[in-house]
């Protein structure tokens, strides 16, 4: 590979919004690299709420544009993405002291007016003191709604987004630092280091989607401070043991509204654990390290001890995490107003070298947001990511649970529970991981919680998995099982096999 090859289009970030443009434009015939500091999806964009919504909340603030815009993006990405990508019902509770049941009621039959193909069930009242629902909450809350969302494993919508675009001729450089970028004569000269080495790229276009950073590229790309008007948020959450099962047909979550006018969700996430979030609060001055504070951790058991009928405590959260979010300053006082749709600033003050700087976004319009991105620099025309799949979201009729048990009729040598994983998170790419494995010892070393060498030497091979932080925390959520111990075995193993 000539790193010193002209490309197209250089994209600097390794988020959603990144890898999202870099698959569309590798798509339609662009010579594009993708440079990314760390590991894909190593900040913001693996430290969402996992979900793919409009959002509701956007009704009050009047933004239904993006909340349209958003439910458009939701019935595509359900897809092209089944494996890693489904339907979950939502509860919330009514809370007299805070909105009427009326203005509740009008905003969920708008909320499912503005989607436009309706392929999910329609919101409606509920009684909250009778099954599936009794005995969850606290007495207080007797009625509810419920209406429809999707949840999406977020980091592996990042991985695979980067795996197609490589796929499609892409260069994708993981843990490659932009070091310096300057116009030159019709273009730009980029200057990435990593691997102990320096290199340079030339490109007719670059990509500014670096999250939390992008200011700091503008200022490098301009030598001054240009008026990209970023705003950012830590937004944090917590998980904690299992706090409610499947409730009927359809998974479901609960979203809560706080006396704040804040929200936060209660999740099903991995089977055996319960994730609650989000908070918004001021970024630390380390951006790619932000921890949950004290505050935020008390923030939301408060908020789920008001509302869930049993309690926890800070003994109960196993994990959490933090992300920055770039958002665009729409000059809101409050930091849970601020506009989540996403802002395209096109420089081309100098012929021939147009920059596009991407601020904001959501992970359900990423989508969305690189064909924008796109247009902004002229390519207004072979856009195909809509009903194209990503790797392994080729999984025939029924779904992924049809697909699980296929891959679990046709493996009968190894755990059904195991299958069943894999077959949620590679989709038809399944048999690519599991090779000729017939018994649960041809899948190579156990590192514990059902990951195996087999797993893992895919994810090196395929997946720009390097360490074990990759594969644990954001290729899979094995973490959440594994000791310490486990961990350093697994990160050692992969330092061998990576030599």
């Amino acid at each position: 590979m000539d790193m010193a090859t002209t490309y197209d289009l250089i994209v600097i970030g390794g988020g959603i919004n990144g890898v999202g443009i870099a698959r569309d434009a590798a798509g339609r015939g662009l010579k594009v690299a993708l440079v990314e500091q760390d590991d894909l999806a190593a900040h913001t964009s693996s430290a969402s709420s996992k979900l793919i919504h409009g959002g509701i909340r956007y009704l009050e603030q009047y933004e239904f544009g993006l909340v349209r815009k958003a439910l458009r993006e939701r019935e595509m990405l359900l897809g092209i993405a089944p494996h890693i990508a489904w339907p979950m019902r939502f509860v919330l509770p009514h809370d007299a002291r805070l909105r009427p049941k009326w203005m509740i009621r009008i905003g969920l039959l708008l909320y499912d007016w503005l989607d436009p193909r309706r392929r999910l069930p329609r919101s409606r009242a509920v009684r909250l003191d009778a099954p599936p629902y009794a005995g969850l909450l606290a007495p207080q809350y007797r009625d509810g709604f419920v209406y429809s969302d999707c949840w999406v494993d977020d980091a592996r919508l990042v991985v695979l987004n980067a795996t197609d675009a490589q796929a499609r001729g892409a260069t994708i450089l993981t843990r490659h630092r932009c070091t310096a970028l300057t116009r030159g004569d019709g273009g730009w000269i980029a200057s990435v280091a990593g691997g102990g080495t320096s290199i340079s790229l030339h490109a007719r276009a670059v990509v500014n989607a670096a999250g939390p950073w992008v200011a700091d590229l503008a200022a490098m790309a301009s030598g001054d401070a240009p008026d990209t008007r970023v705003r950012l948020v830590k937004g944090s959450h917590i998980v904690v043991p299992k706090m409610f099962g499947r409730l009927g047909a359809s998974p479901h979550g609960f979203i809560f509204q706080n006396d704040d006018g804040r929200i936060v969700f209660a999740l099903p996430y991995e089977d055996d654990f319960t994730l609650i979030g989000t908070t918004d609060a001021p970024a630390p001055t380390d951006l790619a390290a932000p921890e949950i504070s004290d505050a935020e951790t008390d923030y939301l058991l408060d908020a789920a001890n008001d509302h869930f009928a049993a309690t926890l405590t800070t003994e109960d959260v196993v994990w959490s995490y933090a992300g920055v979010r770039s958002l665009y300053d729409d000059g809101s006082t409050d930091p849970s107003d601020v506009t989540r749709d996403y802002v395209l600033q096109l420089d081309d003050t100098r012929a021939g070298a147009p920059i596009v700087h991407v601020i904001g976004g959501k992970i359900t319009t990423y989508r969305r947001l690189a064909e924008d991105a796109l247009a902004k620099l002229g390519h207004h025309r072979g856009a195909w990511t809509a009903g194209e799949p990503l790797p392994g979201g080729d999984i025939g009729p029924g779904g992924p649970a049809v697909h699980a048990r296929r891959m679990i009729a046709d493996h009968p040598g190894l755990p059904a529970r195991l299958l069943t994983r894999l077959a949620r998170r590679y989709g038809s790419r399944c048999s690519a991981v599991l090779g000729e494995a017939l018994s649960v010892a041809d899948l190579g070393e156990h590192f514990g919680a059902d990951l195996y060498a087999a797993e893992v030497g895919y994810l090196i091979a395929h997946e720009f998995a390097r360490t074990a932080e990759d594969v644990v925390w954001r290729r899979t959520k094995a973490g959440l099982r594994l000791t310490r111990e486990q961990i350093d075995r697994l990160d050692a193993w992969m330092a061998a096999r990576l030599g």
